[in-house]
């Protein structure tokens, strides 16, 4: 399975606004993009998309910045692939039997079926309160 890279820096982003962003603080995007490695002109673009998802608030101004709008407990990984991906396939048969000649009588597509039913099942098990919790752990580790 391939992660978008996309999908990586808005993972990311919901992670850093989680724990810095806490107690209602705006975070500049500056900030977030040196945190994170994530370039600024792409985290602009990934947060306008978590944005429109409902995901993220923002405002303009010198005071202005982003944080979460709803609780990160909330925020699942397979949300945010959706959101930020929208394939929910592995291979198109599944969505699609006229994509493939075979799809009528193949045996792999019902493994390819259960393999992306427990790739959802991992990605919707985990939240970005989650990765908060374990990437505060893994720097006190540090």
């Amino acid at each position: 399975m391939h992660v978008p890279i996309k999908v990586d820096y808005g993972v990311r982003a919901l992670v850093d606004l989680a724990i810095y962003g806490s107690a209602g603080n705006s975070l500049r995007s500056f900030d977030i993009s040196q945190r994170t490695a994530i370039p600024n002109a792409y985290l602009a673009q990934v947060l306008n998309s978590l944005k429109k998802a409902g995901f993220v608030k923002s405002t303009r101004g010198p005071n202005g910045g982003h944080q979460l709008a709803v609780d990160p407990d909330t925020i699942h990984l397979s949300s945010i692939m959706e959101v930020l991906d929208g394939t929910n396939n592995l291979v198109n048969c599944l969505n699609d039997d006229n994509f493939c000649v075979h799809s009528p009588a193949c045996a792999q597509k019902e493994i390819w079926r259960t393999v992306e039913e427990a790739i959802h099942g991992v990605l919707f098990s985990i939240t970005v309160s989650d990765l908060a919790r374990e990437t505060q752990f893994i720097k006190l580790q540090i």
